[in-house]
C-alpha cells in the first residue's frame, strides 16, 4: 500500500464511522446520499480568467482548494500521474452550497468542447444557477465584462426568465430567475 493511501485510509474510517453513527442514532431513515447538492469539477485552459469569471461575474467566493499529488491522480484514475491544483468556489455560506472545482494541467491541456448550443457535444452541457434577481445578476456579469448570449428570455407567462452566459472556455452558464 502507498504512503498516501496509509493517511487517508484512517482519515475515510473516522469519517465513516461518524457518518454512520450519525445515521443510527436518529431512528429516521437516512437518504444514501449524504449530501443533495454536487459538487462539479471543471478542467479550464486558464485558471485565473476561469476563478475572474465565476466570482466577478457569478458571484461565486474562494475558500481554501488543494493539491491532488501525481500518485493519487494516477491510481485513482483521475489524471495520468500529473499533479494539480484545485481552486474551490461557493455560491453561498451553507455547508450544503454548490461548489465548482476548478484546475488546470498546463503539461497536457484538454481538447476544447463545442459549446455553441447544447446538443452540439456529448456530456455535461450547462450549469444552472437560480437566482433571486435576473436583473441584478446580470448587471454583475455586464459589470465583469460579460454580456449574455440574448436578453433574459421569459419562461411562460410568469416573471420567469431564462438568461444564458459563457464562461472564458465556453462552458454554458444558464440564469433563471425573476426580474426585480
Amino acid at each position: 500500500m502507498k504512503k498516501h493511501n496509509l493517511i487517508a485510509l484512517p482519515v475515510l474510517c473516522l469519517v465513516v464511522c461518524v457518518f454512520l453513527a450519525g445515521a443510527a442514532g436518529t431512528g429516521e431513515k437516512k437518504s444514501e446520499f449524504a449530501r443533495t447538492t454536487i459538487d462539479l469539477g471543471i478542467v479550464v485552459s486558464d485558471v485565473e480568467k476561469a476563478a475572474r469569471f465565476y466570482k466577478n461575474a457569478l458571484g461565486f467566493t474562494e475558500v481554501p482548494g488543494f493539491d491532488v499529488p501525481k500518485e493519487m491522480a494516477g491510481d485513482s484514475g483521475l489524471a495520468d500521474y500529473q499533479a494539480f491544483s484545485v481552486r474551490v468556489l461557493v455560491l453561498g455560506e451553507e455547508a450544503s452550497a454548490t461548489k465548482i472545482k476548478i484546475m488546470e494541467f498546463t503539461e497536457a491541456p484538454g481538447k476544447k468542447v463545442d459549446h455553441k448550443f447544447i446538443h452540439s457535444s456529448l456530456g455535461y452541457s450547462y450549469l444552472t444557477i437560480f437566482v433571486s434577481d435576473t436583473n441584478a445578476a446580470v448587471e454583475r456579469a455586464k459589470k465583469a465584462g460579460v454580456h449574455p448570449v440574448k436578453e433574459p428570455y421569459q419562461l411562460g407567462g410568469g416573471n420567469f426568465y431564462l438568461t444564458l452566459l459563457k464562461d472564458p472556455d465556453g462552458n454554458i452558464i444558464e440564469l433563471v430567475g425573476p426580474k426585480k
